[in-house]
């Protein structure tokens, strides 16, 4: 059977998953590898222990005789570096991005380049923090300056586990270009403070095409350059629909996608949690963020010890339009301030105690967070937009669905189900099929 193997590297599971020729998944396997800390004691992945386990599964799979693989390609997640030595070993441990950034070293930063604003309008990348990857290599080279001087490559994770696959180095559009603050939009080149600091030096060379031919024993099979799991998630979507759309990729973050957008990113859609990705082949994605899931699943929690309900009793609510029309208390998020379209700190805590049942204050939660998701997606330029598709957890919220269908009723909205989006978009980008029909499950929102 002719394969594509796709190395998927989350942030909680590792998988390496097998397509068909009519991207079937054939194979997968998943596995939760034990977290380590770093050397200040914060949590993160371990990158010994992480290189093991794909080189391990890349022999195994090389040797075996009920697959004839034809390519291979990794999707993983973004804002985190791999730093290797002149012997290609790592250096340092894979940082986590939720590490706090020093006060002291970005009033450094800021001081020395510029306003953050006015960095993050060059870059389209908000304040955030070693969530923007680039500062990550500058607080390595400011409080590790011991480290970093035997630092010779510093690989984004995607490119590292293909450089474990194939030992190739390089880098690519869609690591580079989330929300890292290293490239300048406007010149389409790193930023003048990477070369300041001459961590540009440090960075294997920037590619745009889709594969590379790589030989092993007797074989020879295409091989991707390795993709940010996000930019990967579009790509079967980009594939299968030509007409405008925004994909909402929802979860704990709902993030909307707009790749049709082409005017730069305004000081006050950065204020408003909008952010920049890449193509794989440099041209911009907008995006939003909200805080969705982690708002929705406090405010239940919340529901079910007024009501003295059952952990589950939300999820089977049906959508009620009696519920639309009644008078209810303004919805205040508890989980949104500095994030999403409404940053500001609310003026208190939504008032549950003003529902008769939980069914009426389940509504006007999602009605809440409807509204805001709605204001999200303005700031992306929905208004040119004809068509929307819900993928992940809240494709599944019929209130959701139906609430935002009505909010946009000049739109189509679908949901979509598409378990392994980001592995997908990564084995299609290496094998670049002729034609291409989605393969999820997609749903017309019926109002």
């Amino acid at each position: 059977m002719k394969v594509t193997a796709v190395f998927d590297i989350g942030r909680t599971n590792k998988k390496y998953i097998l397509f068909d020729e009519a991207y079937q998944v054939v194979r997968e396997i998943k596995e939760v590898l034990p977290e380590t800390v770093d050397e200040d004691g914060f949590p993160c992945d371990d990158v010994e222990l992480l290189t093991k386990w794909v080189q391990g599964h890349w022999e195994e799979l090389k040797k075996e005789e009920e697959f004839q693989l034809q390519a291979v390609n990794v999707s993983g997640y973004g804002a985190s570096f791999v730093h290797l030595d002149a012997w290609d070993k790592p250096v340092a441990p894979l940082y986590s991005y939720l590490k706090p950034f020093p006060d002291d070293l970005a009033a450094q930063f800021y001081g020395e380049y510029g306003d953050p604003m006015k960095i993050a309008l060059q870059t389209g990348s908000p304040p955030m923090g070693l969530l923007n990857s680039g500062l990550q290599v500058y607080w390595l080279k400011h409080n590790r300056p011991e480290v970093y001087a035997e630092v010779k490559t510093s690989l984004h994770l995607p490119q590292y586990i293909l450089f474990l696959l194939t030992g190739r180095k390089v880098s690519d559009f869609t690591s580079i270009g989330c929300h890292t603050a290293l490239w300048s939009l406007e010149m389409m080149d790193y930023h003048e403070w990477v070369k300041n600091e001459k961590i540009d030096k440090k960075m294997a060379n920037l590619l745009a095409a889709s594969s590379f031919i790589y030989r092993f024993d007797k074989s020879v099979i295409q091989s991707g350059f390795g993709i940010h799991d996000s930019s990967a998630a579009l790509i079967p979507y980009r594939m299968a629909f030509k007409k405008p759309f925004i994909l909402l990729s929802t979860g704990t973050w709902c993030v909307n996608f707009n790749p049709f957008a082409t005017n730069p990113l305004t000081s006050e859609q950065l204020e408003r949690d909008c952010l920049h990705f890449m193509t794989p082949e440099g041209s911009g994605v907008k995006a939003s963020r909200v805080f969705m899931g982690r708002e929705h699943d406090y405010q239940v929690t919340r529901i079910n010890e007024y009501f003295n309900l059952d952990p589950e009793y939300c999820r089977n609510i049906s959508f009620d339009e009696k519920y639309l029309t009644q008078d209810a208390p303004p919805f205040y998020p508890a989980c949104m301030e500095g994030n999403g379209p409404f940053p500001e700190p609310q003026p208190g805590p939504w008032q549950i105690s003003a529902f008769a049942t939980p069914e009426a204050a389940y509504h006007h939660l999602l009605i809440g967070l409807t509204h805001i998701v709605a204001e999200s997606l303005k700031l992306i330029g929905v208004d040119a937009i004809p068509t929307l598709f819900i993928d992940g957890g809240f494709a599944k919220n019929e209130i959701f669905t139906q609430l935002l269908a009505r909010t946009f009723s000049d739109k189509e909205v679908f949901t979509t189900l598409l378990p392994y989006a980001a592995a997908l978009g990564a084995a299609l980008h290496v094998t670049r099929p002729n034609t291409f029909e989605f393969p999820g499950e997609i749903v017309k929102v019926e109002i």
